[in-house]
């Protein structure tokens, strides 16, 4: 048998039914393994030792009594540290939240607790989810499990390497601008961003309001869809929560039909292979195209013509909200209450010392764009073309049911290499932008056979983007992908 860190939920599931193990043993197989990988990876914050135990004990009884609530009964989980767990440190990743505690359960911890879940730890992460490589974490380095030299990708690196290096089953990530993908392809993890507004966000730190998502990383495109179904559901507490959340979807989702799968129709957007794509990516997209096309799926050609424009909005848009969300930590009820002679020296020192770089250069930047004589100049320009980005997606969607691009212009790159260079950062989330500032859901799933660099192989990934509403298409056609 394999070990019991290396099973899928499914797998995983079946056993437990089977009585072959625990949830207990496969709990203390978790941390034993944590214990032993992740002093070179670096994916946990903390663990929670004590929490898991009583869960997994909890978990056992009700599966002993035959009573487990559903898939996800027992099930070891790693949680990114900017969700909130009632009871437990959630800092984000900042000094300014060092000490904070939950005093409530975000609306997706509450289901995977009534689903008798088990939470290993809480993952590190780009602080306030803040960039595409997980170097700007006010606590430590996580380091991608494929190649220690190189970064796991950002901001829910820690997420990703943790499913990577088999430290959890499956994990929580947030994903603004392609926090869940861009990492999931950078360590060879399956990452799904669900439609905006399908899964509730009550309870994760907001960065930017109207692009952030909760969603998983798994090891397998079915075991996305197992998460997935256990996550959505409207939730009167988010305002951003839509009624057809709670559409019963789940046969589609878990059972897809081969038949179902080659009805689709499958766009490959010019705009996504363009110069500054890396040759050895591209080609590792193309292999992942012949193979969907083998499934009898069709192919075709299509333009999203707004597509460069992404960057841009993103980067006027994003900063803009995160300057808003962000005011909120003056420094009086969060933060470490530098010595100050008045309240607005306080403010200045607690900012200065609880902030990193990336985040004071966002809220800056927001700030400016926000700011009388700037604000029709940017931000009202900047949600126009929004506008028109999300006319791109619906146009397109005319013509086919899936679109297929890569997740990110190249491999997962050095640490260190980008830090000096926003820009350069910037652009690797260029293939997975658009989908946050259209709403629409959004998997990445690894090439079979990655890439060879430097003697390493290293994950690649592509995107499958479904319509608003459309995770059961993009999941079924990842899941016979899969099987091929």
């Amino acid at each position: 048998m394999h070990p019991l860190h290396d099973l899928t939920i499914k797998k995983m599931h079946d056993g437990l039914l089977a009585k072959e193990y625990s949830s207990l043993e496969m709990t203390q197989a978790f941390f034993a393994w944590i214990e032993k990988r992740d002093p070179e990876v670096g994916a946990y914050l903390s663990l929670h030792k004590d929490l898991a135990v009583r869960q997994a004990e909890a978990a056992d009884i009700a599966i002993a009594q035959d009573t487990p609530a559903g898939m996800l009964a027992g099930i070891p989980l790693a949680i990114k540290d900017n969700i909130l767990i009632e009871g437990e440190r959630a800092s984000a990743a900042s000094k300014i939240l060092e000490n904070y505690t939950a005093a409530y359960d975000a609306t997706v911890i509450a289901k995977l607790k009534k689903a008798g879940s088990v939470f290993l730890g809480r993952t590190n992460m780009d602080e306030f989810a803040m960039g595409s490589s997980t170097e700007s974490s006010a606590f430590q380095l996580t380091r991608n499990p494929h190649d220690p030299t190189r970064v796991p990708g950002g901001s829910s690196g820690g997420s990703a390497a943790a499913v990577a290096a088999h430290m959890a089953v499956a994990a929580l990530g947030s994903d603004t601008g392609g926090s869940i993908r861009q990492p999931a392809a950078f360590c060879g993890a399956v990452g799904l961003k669900p439609t905006y507004g399908s899964v509730s966000r009550f309870g994760l730190m907001a960065m930017a309001s109207s692009l952030d998502q909760i969603g998983p990383f798994t090891k397998t495109v079915e075991d996305a869809a197992i998460m997935y179904q256990a996550l959505r559901g409207h939730d009167p507490m988010d305002a951003t929560s839509s009624p057809r959340a709670n559409d019963d979807i789940a046969d589609a989702l878990l059972h897809p039909t081969l038949e179902r799968v080659r009805s689709l129709r499958v766009g490959i957007p010019d705009e996504y292979f363009i110069e500054g794509l890396a040759p050895e990516i591209a080609q590792k997209v193309e292999e992942a195209i012949a193979s969907i096309k083998s499934l009898g799926v069709e192919i075709k050609r299509i333009s999203l013509p707004h597509t460069k424009y992404a960057l841009s909005c993103y980067y006027i848009v994003m900063p803009a909200e995160v300057s808003s969300n962000l005011e909120r930590f003056e420094g009086i009820r969060y933060g470490s209450r530098e010595h100050a002679a008045s309240l607005s020296d306080l403010y200045r020192k607690d900012r200065e010392a609880g902030f990193g770089t990336e985040s004071k250069r966002r809220i800056l930047l927001g700030t400016f764009v926000l700011s009388s004589g700037y604000y029709d100049a940017y931000y009202a320009k900047a949600q126009k073309v929004r506008r028109l980005i999300a006319q791109d997606f619906a146009n397109a969607y005319k013509e086919v049911d899936v679109i297929l691009t890569p997740v990110t212009p190249t491999p997962a790159f050095k640490i260190g290499e980008k830090m000096s260079d926003p820009l350069s950062m910037y652009l690797s989330d260029i293939f997975t932008i658009p989908v946050n500032l259209a709403g629409l859901p959004a998997i990445s799933i690894p090439v079979k056979g990655g890439l060879s660099v430097d003697g390493k192989t290293l994950p690649v990934g592509f995107q499958l983007i479904g319509k608003h509403w459309g995770e059961a298409d993009i999941l079924g056609l990842g899941q016979y992908y899969e099987k091929l």
